[in-house]
């Protein structure tokens, strides 16, 4: 028997199917997992999710749920993130997107489901799967302090939203240059002014500021989901770079986080040097290699 696929609107019932599934592997499943719980606050404080996103469920022929996905990048492609699934979920979920005309140039999420539901829409609907990106799930286990830079860490306020709006800008085409390609050719997720506002007040960004109260840096969090937060973007500007920011506010909001009893992970790009030796030396170790693939005609 086929795997049952269940596409669905809402992210709060989106939450309640997938609960089980999610909590057991709180870790790898934290984008999913976060997303959705960002999506259920935005939803009760008013706003109406973008038309075309859906969340996925996939069910065996028990009906337990078996694996999961999501489909509400703000960025093109707007590619799927897709969860740990059996093989041919991720085959028919391919099928079935070309069946309902939609557009898919693009899948993210864990190997092989990523990989299996990209090669069979490009054999539908023609072209090659090529990659993006290669990126690598951490999680942290014991805090190793790095050496101390002067300042502190300080919750980002409403004053602080034009700097951090410049920031999550710049953050994508600078990652890129860091990990040798092109400025700007990989798709990040680029939060509206209304958005980073709704996460400077929920308390999710964060500015690491020097010793005259300038900041230098900013690191986000994601809410807690399933007793997992999930840090990112961690971006220091150019001219600040060197000092020791970026560790040390990395290893101040785990500390806080991990303190608190929550479990904290993060997601580096293979191809970065730099992002990958600063979270090896703080005690992040790797969890699982996740794939952004496109599909070029």
């Amino acid at each position: 028997m086929s795997p049952q696929l269940e596409f669905v609107a809402d992210a709060a019932q989106f939450l309640d199917v997938t609960a089980e599934l999610l909590a057991a592997d709180p870790v790898a499943c934290s984008v999913v997992a976060s997303f959705a719980r960002r999506a259920v606050a935005a939803r009760e404080a008013g706003v109406a999710p973008p038309p075309g996103d859906w969340w996925l469920v996939v069910r065996d022929e028990g009906d337990a749920v078996v694996g999961a996905g999501m489909r509400t990048a703000p960025f093109e492609p707007r590619p799927p993130y897709l969860l740990p699934m059996p093989d041919e979920a991720a085959v028919a979920l391919a099928r079935a997107l070309h069946a309902r005309g939609e557009e898919t140039l693009g899948v993210n999420g864990a190997l092989p489901a990523t990989v299996l539901c990209a090669q069979e829409l490009a054999r539908l609907g023609g072209g090659r799967v090529e990659v993006s990106r290669h990126t690598r799930l951490f999680e942290l286990g014991e805090l190793a302090w790095p050496a101390p830079a002067p300042g502190r860490l300080r919750h980002a306020g409403r004053d602080d939203l034009d700097v951090t709006v410049e920031w999550y800008a710049a953050f994508g085409g600078d990652a890129d240059e860091q990990a040798g390609r092109p400025r700007g050719s990989s798709a990040h997720e680029l939060p509206s002014r209304d958005d980073m506002l709704r996460r400077i007040e929920a308390g999710h960004v964060y500015l690491w500021v020097d010793d005259r109260d300038r900041p230098v840096h900013m690191l986000g969090a994601t809410p807690p989901a399933f007793g997992t937060v999930r840090l990112g973007p961690v971006y220091t500007p150019p001219a600040e770079r060197g000092n020791g920011w970026a560790g040390n506010a990395v290893a101040h909001l785990s500390h806080r986080l991990q303190a608190a009893g929550l479990r904290i992970c993060l997601y580096t790009d293979q191809d970065n040097p730099v992002s990958n030796k600063i979270y090896i030396a703080l005690g992040y170790r790797p969890v699982v290699d996740v794939a952004n693939l496109l599909i070029a005609r």
